[in-house]
């Protein structure tokens, strides 16, 4: 069983901050990447059974119906009897009771991209909404079904105080979301932020921020189940922990990344040469230990972490003959709870720093 991403890398506006592939709305541009997109399907798709479906951008929201119609008729293509979950990514702006009504029954859950109700970084970041706007959408998704719903927080700039960051986060929960994924501001090669030097706050203001925000959601009742994501019970995101622990997925569209069969791939980010139907930029064949290290890396963003029985038995070795794991457990960089070995709670703002020490 696998997981499919499909990428639309159409936007109306674009964010200071983003350096995901994305372009300016273009008719002409949609009728044809729809049409090569199928292809790429159609070429690529080895017929198992589909578990979730992530439909992200850019910006899918921004489609007219006409065109979100031919997207999802693409369904057809993949065998989706143990479907579970169908995300889709929507701009705040465009939620209207049309597109929900187009959505419903096909989607279970619905990611919006909210950020923040803070003026001075929405306006840095060039994005424009109000908690009233904000509210009254949700409101809506929740009036005509929508009961999962992700909400995306940013956090990490220059000028903004702890309690900034709080009274912000704070807003964000009174839309009572079931999922929030935080995000840690980057300034990014190639963003409108990179090009007008905009610096990014300290590292240590930074992590006060990390350590404050789990503790706010914790309070809330939300579990940390991720280093950057939070879940009310039983709303934990079932396709991104594919990812996390290592299980095979498609991608599709352009800029997608994929992992079938034990080759990890990545296509082109250029629009005109997706469209020319050169999809694959870079293949990397994993070796066993390579297929190992991405359990490891993956396996410990888990809060949880990963099952050490499990481990041992899908690759046939110890895990502490491949990697230094005693010293660490030693030093309570890492910690071994009911078979389960995971990076200490405290220090999962430096996890990076522990995974460079393991690999």
């Amino acid at each position: 069983m696998k997981s499919v991403y499909i990428h639309l890398p159409f936007c109306k506006t674009i964010c200071s901050y983003c350096d995901f592939c994305k372009v300016f709305y273009d008719e002409k541009n949609v009728v044809k990447y729809l049409n090569v997109l199928k292809e790429e399907i159609r070429d690529f798709y080895n017929g198992e059974d589909i578990e979730s479906i992530y439909i992200g951008g850019g910006t899918p929201s921004c489609l007219p119906i006409p065109y979100l119609k031919k997207l999802f008729s693409y369904f057809s293509l993949f065998k989706i009897n143990h479907l579970k979950e169908v995300t889709f990514e929507c701009n705040l702006n465009d939620i209207t009771e049309e597109l929900l009504s187009f959505l419903k029954g096909k989607v279970n859950r619905l990611s919006i991209g909210i950020q923040s109700f803070n003026p001075k970084k929405l306006k840095i970041m060039g994005r424009s909404h109000t908690f009233k706007e904000a509210l009254k959408k949700i409101t809506l998704c929740r009036r005509l079904g929508f009961s999962n719903i992700n909400v995306d927080f940013m956090y990490g700039f220059k000028e903004e105080t702890l309690q900034d960051m709080k009274k912000d986060l704070k807003r964000l929960l009174k839309l009572k979301p079931n999922h929030i994924s935080t995000y840690s501001l980057m300034v990014e090669p190639n963003t409108l932020l990179k090009i007008n030097h905009y610096e990014r706050c300290s590292d240590e203001r930074d992590a006060c921020f990390y350590k404050e925000i789990c503790k706010l959601l914790k309070k809330e009742k939300f579990q940390h189940y991720e280093v950057s994501n939070f879940a009310l019970k039983g709303y934990e995101s079932v396709h991104n922990l594919r990812y996390w622990k290592n299980q095979e997925y498609y991608g599709f569209g352009v800029s997608a990344s994929g992992y079938v069969e034990k080759v990890r791939y990545t296509n082109t980010r250029s629009l005109t040469q997706y469209m020319k139907g050169n999809f694959v930029k870079e293949r990397e064949i994993l070796t066993k230990k390579d297929i190992m290290d991405y359990h490891l890396m993956l396996g410990f963003r888990l809060v949880g972490g990963f099952s050490v029985e499990m481990f041992e038995k899908l690759y046939q070795v110890k895990l502490e003959s491949v990697y230094p794991i005693k010293p660490l457990l030693k030093n309570k960089d890492l910690m071994l709870k009911k078979g389960n070995i995971f990076i200490n709670p405290d220090k999962l703002y430096v996890m990076n720093e522990i995974l460079i020490k393991m690999i």
